[in-house]
């Protein structure tokens, strides 16, 4: 085969590229240097792995998880494709028998960490075998600007000059302008295209609510999702076993998964949720990479991300057929200030760490928008769009905006008075008149701004704390444990130099949440039980071959088996997803259970 059409087709078995794929396709052909950032799911695996199978010599892909190198080994061989991984992971006389078949020109695409491709062996050994292609997965690990810098990772920026000879593409989900011009800096030496594609995800449906009590309020999101397969991030270990115990004793089929458990339980656990219906996978962002179940309905936050590029990347996980997913979090004062803390205690330098600080600014900004939340999205990630979505809380339920000057001031007094060394907490307790031990040992009771918010409940002083800090009018010190001070637009705001509206945060109600969920269940024109039937079956398959569910078969693609209801090889060839190994490996015994 000699063109990129007839290699999706006849291996991948897909009639047509996504839009942007084969541009991106034909760049690495051109022998362009090129960046590609692509939303996850968007398909970038087939941008390169296509380009791969038709130049001469092996592509060597460098990819940061084990488990990713595996599965994306195992999808490759089940379509018939020479591949392999070497790793730590794998008992050395696998990696022998592989690396021996990479010498004899048997594999076409390698699979390497940056470790151990950067090794002066390996590279010495890659010199006589001269790659065709290079891709660096997870790129935005490369730049001390972007959000997960690996250090490992900046040996990569030797590849260009110790191979001239080969093509050199770098992909990643998220990555901000100048994450991008870094990357393409360090990789390309300032020369290639990038190329950013599509980060609009209309059919997710995004809302932010505060955080009172995170539990009642998630049980609250789930009770009418019952049966629908979704992910609640959590930010630890700990949280994550309790709110996994917490679903399952409210009747849920929920897992928990974290780096704590064992490779196994956790392989278990994944397999699990990609295999079975209405699973609750409970995670931190330990799970996630490299996941492609197609029929997530929410990704919930319990609490705020690290940046809006994990954000964007974690919600990404939901709605990949499609259909009408959701996105919610809740988040509270607490979260920004341990955020904060995790980037104080980072040990990137000073630079690092204060880009880290925007970021953290740019996602209370989103988590405080009073605008359209997927136009606020798009513009961070160099997309601006003047349509509103109409899908998500602000656009469907509309913030109010009221004049909050005399509160504010009231608020910065207290922050003023009482030395710009305190938290949220002891900040609104002084506002609102407590009787606390604190209080009075401070003497803050005799203050004039003791009790002058008495009339508003703590819920309306706590949101209005988050919107001066996401606004800008307040700085959360972290050296001082948090305490709140005055920036130089709250001094404005104080002394009566400047006025300031906030918003009046609504919760999504639950009324409409149901809508959502049975306008997405109406769409569903599929015979549920033959789709579980189809399922039980991949499992097996799975299990038989070692290897996770979705390499037989994506959901997708058994979905659309569902929907077509082929009755011969011919017609099942033509659902997408369905090359002629797996036709030949598969086809008899799904065409029986179709039957």
């Amino acid at each position: 085969m000699s063109d990129p059409l007839s290699i999706l087709r006849s291996v991948f078995g897909y009639d047509e590229f996504r839009p942007g794929q084969a541009d991106i396709v034909a760049h690495i052909l051109a022998g362009t240097p090129t960046l590609c950032v692509m939303p996850t799911g968007a398909g970038k695996s087939l941008c390169y792995q296509v380009p791969a199978l038709l130049l001469d010599g092996p592509a060597i892909i460098v990819s940061p998880l084990t488990a990713l190198m595996d599965d994306q080994v195992a999808g490759l061989r089940a379509n018939g494709v020479a591949a392999a991984a070497i790793h730590s992971g794998r008992d050395r006389a696998d990696n022998v028998a592989d690396w021996k078949r990479v010498r004899a020109g048997e594999v076409k695409l390698l699979y390497l960490s940056p470790e151990r491709l950067m090794t002066p062996r390996m590279l010495g050994a890659l010199d006589a075998l001269a790659p065709a292609l290079f891709v660096v997965d997870e790129a935005h690990c490369i730049s001390k600007w972007g959000a997960s810098f690996r250090p490992e990772y900046e040996q990569l920026a030797a590849l260009k000059d110790r191979f001239p000879g080969a093509r050199l593409a770098a992909f990643t989900a998220t990555a901000d302008a100048a994450t991008r011009e870094d990357i393409a800096a360090r990789l390309f030496g300032g020369s290639g295209e990038i190329v950013v594609h599509g980060f609009d995800r209309p059919n997710l449906s995004l809302a932010v609510e505060p955080k009172s009590n995170g539990k009642k309020q998630l049980l609250d999101f789930l009770d009418v999702r019952r049966g629908a397969a979704g992910i609640v991030y959590c930010l630890s270990r700990k949280s994550t076993e309790e709110i996994a115990g917490l679903l399952v004793s409210e009747g849920y089929r929920a897992l928990p998964y974290h780096a704590g458990l064992s490779p196994e339980l956790r392989r278990e656990h994944q397999e699990t949720f990609m295999a079975e219906e209405g699973v609750v996978m409970v995670a931190t962002i330990a799970f996630g990479m490299g996941i492609d179940k197609p029929d997530i309905r929410y990704v919930v936050h319990l609490n705020m991300p690290g940046s809006m590029e994990a954000y964007y990347q974690e919600i990404g996980r939901a709605g990949r057929d499609g259909r009408p997913a959701e996105a919610m979090m809740f988040y509270g004062l607490s979260d920004a200030r341990m955020r904060r803390q995790f980037v104080d205690d980072d040990s990137g330098d000073e630079g690092h760490k204060r880009r880290e600080h925007k970021r953290l600014d740019a996602l209370l900004a989103y988590c405080e928008a009073t605008r359209c939340r997927r136009l606020a999205l798009l513009a961070y990630f160099g997309e601006p769009d003047g349509r509103a979505c109409g899908n998500c809380d602000t656009c469907l339920d509309p913030p109010e905006l009221v004049d909050a000057t005399r509160e504010a001031q009231m608020l910065m007094s207290a922050i003023a008075r009482t030395g710009q060394r305190f938290g949220a907490a002891h900040i609104v307790d002084v506002v609102r008149g407590a009787d606390t031990r604190r209080i009075r040992e401070r003497g803050h009771d005799r203050l004039p701004t003791h009790g002058v918010g008495a009339d508003r409940p703590k819920s309306f002083w706590q949101g209005l704390v988050r919107q001066c800090l996401a606004g800008g009018y307040l700085d959360l010190d972290i050296e001082g444990f948090g305490a709140l001070k005055l920036t130089a637009a709250g001094d404005h705001v104080l002394k009566g130099r400047a006025q300031l509206e906030i918003r009046e945060i609504k919760p999504i109600r639950t009324e409409r949440r149901q809508r959502r969920i049975e306008a997405a269940e109406a769409e569903g024109d599929i015979d549920a039980g033959l789709l579980a039937t189809l399922k039980t079956l991949r499992k097996k398959l799975a299990a038989e071959r070692q290897v996770p569910a979705y390499v037989i078969f994506s959901d997708a693609t058994l979905i659309e088996m569902c929907r077509i209801k082929p009755q011969t090889l011919d017609e099942l060839g033509l659902v997408k997803g369905v090359g002629p190994k797996k036709l030949a490996d598969y086809g008899h015994v799904f065409l029986d259970a179709l039957g």
